[in-house]
Order: structure tokens, then sequence, then C-alpha cells
């Protein structure tokens, strides 16, 4: 049987016909079931789990009315360790709630339980497979929140992004992730990777769910989805690594493009000016200047116990110069306002979500430059599921939005679902 939605369970619920009690339960027997072989749970308490359901029963109030909520495992609960998959914070209780957490706990939602990340969400895998093929990654760094979600055993789950870690997953799994404009989602209380990119993501299966999720961790009422705004302006943008994505992927974006064309859409084609063609390497001296500084404990007081992975990357870090590190924030600032400014003629760009399908091995996480660029710029993005690729994996289709245009970036996002078909 289909797996609910957040939206539908909430409606069964509030009508009196499902529990919260009866939905953890059937995502518990689900992820009894498939749990061995996707592996997406760094940790589950079903008792837990079914005490907070039966309290969100008692109090049948909150968006959420006591809808499961995955939470990755970088994100403090403070009921629960979080051991951002490495052996320094393995068992550790945090002493509080991140505040998504604690504001999904007020909408009164189920904290089910942490999904299993990348080592401090960079790029050493944990144990987690692709729903759709075990012998694929799901993805990184949220790992395990996608592959929930992908595999039913969760309507709902949060992940991060400093670089693809939630588009990226979310395409390879086959669901819906969004990136929301950088900062408007509080980051309190999760481990921070890179202060300038880290941005707190969601996953579901459907847009409405999305509007749900994203309304209890702004305390706000969930903006409706308006698939029937008037059709939109859409600028096909490849970027300057256009050559980097696959057969499939250049295929799957031009023909969309050609479809919401016939659809009634106005499509262009949008191109970065020359002066950013290069500004990867910006995010990169970002990234690298400040993870080595943020895990600086863990890299000077555990070296020991950081992957060999990890630590190269941080040591790399630390060759980046001040200068360089300040010329690239320097850059950013300019490169967001480009990338505003593309906005006067289009609504929405598409683009790639990744390279291509999901990798064969749990490894590699795959390259997350098509979301980089996006993350940098501090733009809300959106990926759709459309399609498979030669192997019959997932792919995505990313939309971008302009700055603190969240709800036009998602009602656009409903129209081309509407139409992708």
């Amino acid at each position: 049987m289909k797996p609910l939605s957040a939206t539908e369970a909430v409606a069964r619920i509030e009508a009196g016909t499902l529990t919260a009690e009866k939905l953890v339960r059937d995502c518990l027997d689900r992820i009894a079931e498939r749990e061995p072989v996707v592996k997406a749970w760094a940790f589950l308490n079903p008792d837990l789990a079914v005490a907070q359901a039966r309290a969100a029963d008692v109090i049948r109030g909150g968006i959420l009315r006591g809808v499961p909520i995955g939470v990755k495992d970088i994100i403090d609960t403070h009921d629960m360790p979080t051991g951002h998959n490495s052996p320094i914070f393995q068992g550790k209780i945090p002493f509080g709630d991140a505040a998504c957490v604690a504001l999904c706990r007020t909408a009164n939602a189920v904290i089910l339980g942490k999904t299993v990340t990348t080592e401090f969400a960079n790029r050493h895998p944990g144990p987690t497979t692709n729903p759709h093929n075990p012998g694929h990654t799901p993805g990184g760094s949220s790992s395990g929140s996608a592959a929930a979600v992908a595999d039913g055993h969760v309507p709902l789950a949060f992940g991060t992004q400093t670089g693809g870690s939630v588009i990226r997953p979310a395409a390879y799994c086959g669901v819906i992730g969004y990136k929301p404009t950088f900062n408007d989602f509080s980051r309190v209380g999760i481990k921070m990777q890179c202060h300038s990119l880290d941005t707190l993501g969601l996953m579901a299966r459907t847009l409405d769910d999305i509007a749900l999720f994203r309304g209890a961790v702004l305390k706000l009422p969930p903006v409706a989805i308006d698939p029937g705004i008037p059709r939109p302006r859409i600028g096909l943008c490849r970027t300057p690594i256009w050559n980097e994505a696959s057969a499939d992927t250049k295929k799957l974006l031009e023909a969309t493009a050609g479809k919401l064309a016939d659809k009634g859409a106005a499509v262009i084609d949008v191109a970065f000016a020359p002066t950013f063609n290069d500004i990867l390497d910006d995010h990169g001296a970002i990234s690298g200047w400040e993870s080595a500084r943020n895990y600086a404990d863990e890299r000077l007081r555990n070296p020991d116990k950081v992957s060999g992975e990890l630590m190269a990357g941080l040591k790399k870090g630390l060759d980046v110069t001040l200068e360089r590190y300040v010329a690239a924030q320097r850059k950013s600032v300019a490169f967001k306002a480009h990338v505003d400014s593309l906005f006067d003629k289009v609504d929405v760009l598409i683009c790639p979500s990744a390279p291509g399908e999901a990798p064969a091995g749990v490894e590699f996480t795959g390259d997350p430059r098509f979301n980089s660029i996006w993350t940098l710029a501090g733009t809300p993005c959106v990926t759709l599921p459309a399609g498979t690729g030669t192997n019959g994996l997932p792919l995505g289709i990313q939309l971008v939005g302009l700055r603190h245009e969240d709800d036009r970036l998602l009602s656009t996002a409903a129209w081309v679902a509407a139409h992708l078909n």
C-alpha cells in the first residue's frame, strides 16, 4: 500500500479516521521490513516514538498532528543521541533540541529517530543504500533522510546542505528536496561545518508536504501552494559545468524545457556572466577555510577518530589563505547580486539536480557541484523527480528561485510538476 503523505495523514487524523499512534506504528513496521537493506537510521527507539505519538493523540493540535519526522544525525535532540557518524560523539545526548526540532515538537510532530549522515555531513559515507537499488549510493550527506522518505519509512525528514547535501540525495532517491533561502531557517543546534553556507533543508514526497513542514519550521501557517499561477517565465540555466552532466541529464533538461514551453511557459536560455564561470572555486575556498576552523576541536583533540578522508580535506582547507578567503567572500557578494538580476527576466531557473543517476557503490556519494553553485548564491532550490536514467534510477530537475521568494518558487514548482507529463 502506498504510504500516506504528511498532508493526507494530518487530514485523516483531524477527521478522526487515523491516530498518530497508528501512523507511527505503520512507519515502524515499514522500517522493520526494509531497514536491513536500506540502513537509513542511526538511532531509533520504537517505544519512545510510540509514547510521543500517544501524547500527540491526547494533544490533538498543532499543524503536524503527530506526523513523524526523521532528523539528520548532526541536528541536536534532547532525548536521542546526536552522533554525527563519528566515534567522537557516539552515544552522546545533547543538552537540548535544535531550534528546528523544538519548533516541530511545538507543532505536535513525532521525532521518530535520527537518520544516517556522512561523517560530520562531509564526504565519508555511512552505511545507507539507495532504496531503488542497494548497489548504489543514496547521495550525501543527508543520505538517511533521503532514503527514509523515498522508501516510505517516514513522510518528512530534515537534511542540511553545504554543497549539495539536500538536493542531490533527494534527486538520487526520487523524492522532493527543498533548500530554502539562506538563513530563513534557524541553524541553532546544528553542527556547523561552514557558517557562510550551511543551510537546513527539507525532504518529502509531495510539494504540499514541503509547504506543511516549512510552516512548522518557520512557526507560521503553511502557505498554500498554488499550481494555478500564471504560466511562468523559465530560464534554462545549463551552468558553467554543463559538460559535467550525463547524457541522460542533458536530454532530460532540454526535453523538459521544451515540454514546458509547449504547455505555455515562456522559456529562455540564461547564462552567468563570464566573471562567474569559476565561482565553484570560490565556494571551495570558503568551505575549506571555514570547515578547517569549525572542526578545530575534532581535528586537534581527536585526530585518531577523524576519517582520513575528512582529515585530508581539513588539511587542504588550512592551505587557503585569509586573503583568498576574503576575496572569495567578496566575489560571493557580487555573485549573489548577479544571480538576483537574472530574475528580472524569469520567475525560476531550471538546471540539473545532479550530474546524473546515483553512482554505483556507497563509497562515493556523488558530485555536489550542480548544487554548490546555488548554495553559495543563497537561493531557494527545489528538486522534483522527473523520470529515470539509463540504469533505471531516478533523475531530478532542479528549480531555483529568487532569494526570499520561496513561496513563489514552490508554487511554480507545482505548476512545473503538473505539466511534466
